[in-house]
């Protein structure tokens, strides 16, 4: 009888990569311009990654995010990050196929340190694409599922979505609001992940993911987490509505993370 491997992981217990698909064709445009916009020299960059849906090969144009992760060669300084904010805001005017352009920054020190191993060095090698310039993923060796894992990616939870609330209830015009609730509801669903048994052999990949693995621990959290699920894909609630669940729900999931760091020690 043949065994199914867990789901989110390879023959080998090392969880996915992204796969070396083609990129669709309607992206093509905005990746080139980003390439030879972001090279510039007086930048400082090291390498440009792309994540998310378009790195999947997923995006749907006119409705997705564009997400990448910048590395410098430096700590980048207060110029270059007005400069590369200039970059990002005249990226997105030039290219109404993408809802949104978000950088993450880095630097190679930073993303080879290997305190950060399970931070940047898993997010390049099993979240990114190296569009430009040196991979560092190839520097760092595949991970296998761990929640030290979870913790060094999502361990910020707490101040992450208080930050959120703030901007929510700050938001205006609606489409702003209804975008940050968006992306409030993604970062939670993918927070819950930092609640994961130890031993657990799966590892998610899609925010469904996420939830069917939370509810298996959490079963009475499934009406709440389901409101999340759909505010992260169609997002419409109520800006007070939408923060008071908010606030409720990490509420409880910073109770429920310090009850699981207690019963791990």
């Amino acid at each position: 009888m043949t065994t199914q491997k867990p789901a989110g992981i390879d023959a080998d217990g090392y969880i996915l990569t992204v796969a070396d698909t083609p990129i669709q064709p309607e992206f093509q445009p905005l990746l080139t311009d980003i390439c030879t916009t972001l090279s510039r020299p007086e930048l400082g960059l090291h390498g440009i990654y792309l994540y998310g849906s378009i790195a999947r090969g997923e995006g749907e144009a006119g409705v997705c995010d564009l997400d990448l992760s910048l590395i410098l060669v430096e700590p980048p300084n207060a110029p270059v990050l007005e400069q590369l904010e200039s970059a990002r805001l005249a990226l997105e005017q030039r290219h109404p196929s993408v809802t949104k352009i978000d950088f993450d920054i880095g630097h190679r020190a930073q993303v080879l340190a290997p305190e950060n191993r399970n931070s940047w060095g898993f997010w390049l090698k099993h979240h990114c694409r190296c569009l430009w310039g040196e991979d560092l993923s190839l520097h760092v060796e595949p991970f296998h599922p761990s929640r030290a894992i979870a913790l060094a990616v999502n361990g910020d939870f707490e101040q992450a979505l208080t930050t959120y609330l703030v901007r929510i209830e700050q938001a205006s015009p609606e489409h702003t609001r209804l975008g940050l609730q968006r992306e409030a509801s993604r970062a939670l669903i993918r927070a819950t992940h930092t609640l994961r048994a130890e031993d657990a052999q799966t590892w998610p990949q899609t925010l469904e993911d996420y939830v069917g693995l939370f509810v298996q621990h959490y079963p009475t959290m499934r009406v709440q987490i389901a409101y999340f699920l759909f505010e992260a894909r169609n997002p419409s609630a109520e800006g007070e509505a939408f923060t008071t669940r908010l606030r409720t729900f990490l509420s409880w999931m910073v109770s429920a993370f310090i009850e699981r760091n207690q019963s791990d020690a």
